[in-house]
């Protein structure tokens, strides 16, 4: 079903309270579509990225607006969110109009339609000092790591090596990573591999073996059981339900109520 179709009830909703949040310019607030793709964005998030309509975010993703290894982890938290879960307190790097970063404190919640299903995502982010996160030069740190990684997510990737990239030892970058990502270096990079095959899957009919060895997997059997450990359904299956070329959505998580 198509997400921008699946909100359009709750326009009225959304425009009823962008008058309220369009007057809180330090806080960005949105709503996304199954896809990840914004379907509505207060004043202070269009403040953030230099623009100055909606119309010119709506429909648009992460990834046409933040370097990709910030949108990255974005869309991994929207994961949570579609699988019912809420992201409360995440404390991440967020991108700006001159392609700076700030550290920022993020909440992300499911947006549940009047039969219950979740159709989207909504959230807010404000930015917070440095000092009280104690961010010190992790920023630079643990976006180097992040830029790596993405390119290089199909390599394998060891805690010594990241650490050493990140100037740290490797319980310190662990901890880094604890501290902002909510997962160690190589949960993270497990997810991101998943993500990132999870794109491939509806946009190409490569076979899975081809997919599991260019995303970083051991072989197939090692892909598909990581896969549905994590999506609660095999690659094939998942293929299959979103058509196999068609826009990428996510797969539903265990127990979330399956779509029309």
């Amino acid at each position: 079903m198509d997400g921008a179709r699946d909100l359009q009830p709750l326009e009225p909703l959304a425009a009823g309270l962008a008058g309220l949040l369009d007057q809180i310019e330090a806080v960005q607030c949105w709503i996304k579509d199954r896809q990840g793709c914004y379907a509505w964005v207060n004043r202070g998030f269009l403040l953030n990225y230099a623009l100055e309509r909606a119309e010119q975010v709506v429909g648009r993703s992460d990834y046409d607006l933040s370097p990709h290894h910030l949108a990255d982890q974005y869309r991994l938290d929207d994961e949570r969110a579609l699988a019912g879960k809420t992201v409360d307190g995440r404390i991440e790097l967020v991108g700006r109009f001159d392609r700076t970063a700030v550290w920022s404190l993020t909440t992300k919640k499911p947006l549940r339609d009047a039969r219950g299903r979740i159709v989207g995502t909504l959230g807010m982010t404000r930015v917070v000092d440095a000092d009280a996160v104690h961010a010190g030069d992790a920023d630079a740190a643990l976006g180097l790591v992040l830029v790596h990684m993405r390119k290089n997510f199909s390599a394998p990737l060891a805690n010594t090596e990241l650490a050493r990239i990140a100037g740290r030892s490797v319980r310190a970058c662990e901890r880094m990573f604890r501290r902002h990502m909510q997962a160690t270096p190589q949960q993270f990079l497990r997810r991101l591999r998943l993500r990132l095959a999870c794109r491939e899957l509806t946009t190409t009919r490569r076979p899975l073996a081809a997919i599991s060895a260019a995303h970083g997997f051991c072989d197939q059997s090692h892909f598909v059981r990581e896969f549905r450990r994590e999506y609660g359904l095999s690659p094939g299956e998942y293929r299959k339900r979103q058509g196999g070329g068609a826009a990428s959505e996510l797969p539903p998580k265990r127990g979330e109520p399956p779509k029309r």
